[in-house]
């Protein structure tokens, strides 16, 4: 299974592409797709979709796993994250990927094994967990590689809970 991490942002999004079966998982590749905030918010929508596409394209994943939406103090900020992420969840319904949702605090519980973690303790983690010689950087390729590794986590666990329930 191939699985692309999506840490949403309309400025910084983060991916980051990881394959295995199970508990067992390796890195492929990651990185950002920026966008100017000095460009209207339709324009960097559409670098967001370019570039995820681009993404899909080059590495053929099986599976987006993204971050859920939070609750944010800035009511714009909020609306701002949920049209990307609405960009991004379109792509992959385009493509036939099969959709994962994870919480932040999901994510970091089953990376770090904390849900309060901050950045760096992910990036340390996710560095430990594929076995990187450095923390990934800038941290929001970081935590979209957390998103993907989270996924193997919880995938497995569902599997497992549907292949009980057939027998």
């Amino acid at each position: 299974m191939r699985v692309l991490g999506i840490d949403p942002g309309s400025e910084t999004l983060g991916w980051g592409v990881v394959e295995g079966s199970g508990l067992k998982y390796s890195p492929v590749e990651f990185g950002t797709v920026r966008s100017s905030p000095r460009d209207a918010f339709s324009k960097r929508l559409a670098k967001i979709y370019g570039g995820v596409s681009d993404v899909i394209d080059r590495f053929s994943p099986d599976v987006l796993s993204i971050e859920e939406a939070f609750y944010a103090k800035n009511v714009s900020v909020a609306m701002k994250l949920g049209q990307v992420r609405g960009v991004v969840l379109l792509l992959a319904e385009q493509r036939a990927l099969t959709i994962a949702e994870y919480a932040p605090r999901l994510i970091k519980q089953t990376v770090v094994g904390y849900g309060n973690a901050e950045k760096h303790q992910v990036g340390e983690m996710v560095k430990i967990l594929l076995r990187l010689k450095a923390a990934p950087t800038p941290h929001d390729a970081a935590d979209a590689l957390a998103i993907a590794i989270c996924h193997f986590h919880h995938a497995g666990f569902q599997d497992r809970i549907a292949r009980s329930q057939t027998k």
